[in-house]
């Protein structure tokens, strides 16, 4: 009974070695396209193992089969992920695990959606959804690290498929180190909403919400939970409209086309108080996460009252695609701002945190906003530290004429840097922002010892403020001062994220270029 199976798999292989015309393709092909990958020998491995994907005479050719065979094994990766659940044998374990089932299930609908017939996919939307399809997976992992736990259960998971998804950004890739497409900046997508500006900047807002949420049971609902769960999904834009009031309860926006409108920073709050110390991944601390693509939020604030004595401990965590945050607040100490994947802006934003505390691996513009440095537990605060694990990722964090400035609650004494590097291909930048002396005069602080310095991105462009003279600089081989406007300019809304497609159409101010 057991050799039939590989008794098919032995004639297959027979029959494709000596009629490859069948299968679509030829092993040389396979050789010669998988010989272009950063993973050579996966590639050569699972393209071998299919047929019926057509010739791969040319690079498109290849790429759709990769994407093909990508997808079928982050399948299979969730697959078995569902399945590891009975063997979780802890709590921790079991917590790390839900995060990853939801990663690993967001993994197979990004890849899906750059092959999906129905929907044209160019190559910046691509690169995209790869990117955050590579950054779940290694999620997953950090979470279970983060618990001390799942040694038996992460081999188990992924398949190859980190390797197959970073051979398909390789390929995929432009020649130019920003996500900018010319062609994507032709008119707006279908979903984009010219509405969005007259509600967004609305003085009445409560007239012009689907629902109101109100503490004193004025509106339709007292919890925002409940407003969010009501959401309608698969139409058009549903705004929710929360009165001011203090909401202490975890929100979960899983909803496409979601607006939420509060009634100013520190007025509507919601608030939390999950940690790395109390229990929870980075991933599952925050107080507010946002998951449903296209989130437009304006006039409130999300705070993590964890403490600084409890690690990472999220206020709000975003892997929501064209995502918006206007005028609003995000308070804690350790990783306050998680901005963990795909294309997002946050406008006239506040930030206040201490170690790492706008850290992830979206491709993410900061612009007009204020990062508040707050007093931090071992008298070292850095204010990013970027995700990107791999050099064909279109992604980073842009600070755009903002302003680094100490928190109230800042002490004297406490060093303060822009940013270390968490992955190997770290890239942050700061454009024309304003820094405070706070700045230490090195700027930017190692990980652990040399990882990564050699390979990060770390740039600084025309900033200004007693902290921003980069005389005193780390002299690492992947920092640069950029003199050129061309090359800051990569980083700017209109380029870093292809803003001109999408942002003109959420209402919120925004400026395209340097």
């Amino acid at each position: 009974m057991t050799i039939f199976p590989f008794l098919i798999t032995l004639i297959s292989c027979l029959l494709f070695l000596r009629f490859p015309g069948v299968y679509g393709y030829t092993m040389s092909e396979i050789r010669s396209w998988c010989s272009q990958t950063p993973h050579p020998e996966p590639c050569e491995h699972v393209l071998a193992s299919k047929r019926g994907y057509g010739p791969m005479k040319k690079k498109d050719d290849f790429i759709k089969a990769l994407l093909k065979v990508t997808l079928e094994r982050a399948t299979d990766a969730e697959l078995n992920t569902r399945r590891l659940g009975p063997k979780c044998q802890s709590n921790l374990e079991k917590t790390a695990w839900n995060d990853c089932l939801r990663l690993y299930e967001n993994t197979v609908q990004r890849i899906n959606m750059t092959i999906d017939p129905t929907k044209k996919c160019n190559k910046v939307e691509m690169q995209t959804w790869l990117s955050t399809a590579l950054t779940n997976l290694e999620t997953c992992k950090v979470g279970f690290e983060e618990l001390g736990v799942g040694g038996s259960l992460l081999p188990l998971m992924n398949n190859n498929v980190s390797s197959l998804i970073s051979n398909t950004l390789a390929m995929n890739k432009e020649n130019k180190s920003s996500s900018y497409d010319p062609s994507y900046q032709k008119g707006f997508p279908t979903w984009v909403n010219r509405g969005d500006r007259k509600l967004l900047q609305s003085s009445d807002p409560a007239s012009q919400a689907n629902v109101v949420v109100a503490q004193d049971g004025s509106g339709d609902y007292k919890t925002i939970g409940a407003a969010v769960a009501a959401a309608k999904s698969g139409g058009g834009r549903y705004v929710i409209y929360v009165k001011a009031g203090t909401y202490n309860e975890y929100i979960e926006i899983k909803s496409d086309n979601i607006m939420l409108l509060g009634d100013g920073m520190g007025k509507t709050i919601i608030t939390g108080s999950r940690s790395v110390g109390g229990g929870s991944t980075s991933f599952g601390s925050a107080t507010m996460g946002v998951n449903g693509d296209r989130f437009i939020g304006r006039g409130f604030t999300v705070r993590n009252t964890a403490g600084p004595q409890n690690h990472q401990a999220v206020a709000l965590r975003s892997d929501s695609d064209l995502s918006v945050f206007y005028q609003c607040s995000f308070e804690g100490y350790q990783d306050t701002l998680y901005v963990l994947s795909n294309r997002q802006f946050y406008s006239e934003c506040n930030m206040y945190g201490t170690v790492d505390f706008i850290f992830g691996n979206a491709a993410v513009v900061l612009q007009n906003c204020n990062i508040y440095a707050r007093d931090p537990p071992n008298k070292t605060n850095t204010l990013t530290a970027q995700g990107r694990t791999d050099p064909n990722q279109n992604t980073g964090i842009s600070i755009h004429n903002c302003r680094v400035a100490p928190a109230s609650s800042l002490n004297s004494g406490v060093k303060t840097y822009l940013g270390r590097p968490w992955k190997r291909y770290s890239r942050t930048v700061f454009l024309k922002t304003y820094m405070d002396g706070i700045v230490n005069p090195a700027g930017w602080l190692p990980w652990s010892g040399s990882f990564a310095l050699d390979t990060l991105y770390y740039g600084e462009y025309m900033n200004t403020g007693p902290g921003s003279s980069t005389a005193n600089r780390v002299k690492w081989k992947g920092y640069h001062v950029i003199t050129s406007g061309a090359e800051a300019a990569k980083f700017t809304p209109g380029s870093f994220i292809a803003g001109g497609s999408w942002l003109p159409g959420t209402g919120v101010p925004w400026t395209s270029g340097l």
